[in-house]
């Protein structure tokens, strides 16, 4: 696990920057593949860790979350859109349209909403990728934490710049690219994606999100 910034860590993980999950203060942000438990609990052993927040639930974000929060004791928070997707161990897709069975099914203790505040983070609403999807931003240092709205690189090739989800896996990717262009005119200094390094600087994500049009 490295430190990003300051109350900013980033786990580690194979490859390296591929499913990220992070630690803002005291709240894990992400929990991976259901795979992901072992490298989590590893990591944040010597962490006082006591909740456990989604940007969105999808399989590859909320994997573990379920054996996490067991583990730790710890209450799951994400979206209020998300909500009864992740409660039922689904994800919301757009081919086929409805839900999927995606991971092992937790109850929700809070659903986040558009001002709220995670450690010292605030929620932003950022639909589009999922319906609940949220991001955590910072304004004291411009950190940002999107999850999904927009990639760091392509994660099936582990390579390229910085892009919208695949469209195919976005619920409504026109409104995911409304959520893209707001965090972008948020000028972050540090963003931090679902998958690929971390970005430092917003030119390059504000060059991706208009390329878009």
């Amino acid at each position: 696990m490295r430190q990003l910034t300051d109350g900013v860590w980033q786990l580690s993980g194979r490859p390296a920057n591929n499913v990220n999950i992070y630690l803002l203060g005291d709240v894990l942000i992400d929990a991976g593949m259901i795979f992901d438990k072992g490298r989590i609990l590893a990591q944040v052993a010597n962490h006082a860790v006591t909740a456990h927040a989604l940007t969105h639930g999808h399989i590859d974000h909320y994997g573990a979350s379920h054996a996490v929060c067991t583990e730790l004791g710890i209450p799951l928070w994400c979206g209020a859109a998300d909500r009864e997707a992740v409660e039922s161990g689904k994800m919301v897709t757009r081919y086929p349209p409805g839900k999927l069975p995606a991971a092992p099914a937790h109850p929700v203790a809070r659903s986040l909403a558009e001002g709220d505040t995670v450690a010292d983070f605030t929620v932003l609403d950022t639909p589009g990728h999922s319906p609940g999807h949220v991001s955590f931003w910072r304004e004291s240092d411009r950190t940002l934490v999107c999850g999904d709205v927009m990639f760091g690189y392509n994660p099936f090739l582990l390579s390229g710049g910085i892009r919208e989800p695949i469209r195919a896996f976005s619920v409504d990717p026109e409104r995911n690219r409304e959520s893209a262009r707001r965090i972008a005119a948020l000028e972050p200094e540090l963003t931090c994606f679902g998958h690929g390094p971390p970005l430092h600087g917003p030119d390059a994500l504000r060059a991706a999100v208009d390329a878009l049009r």
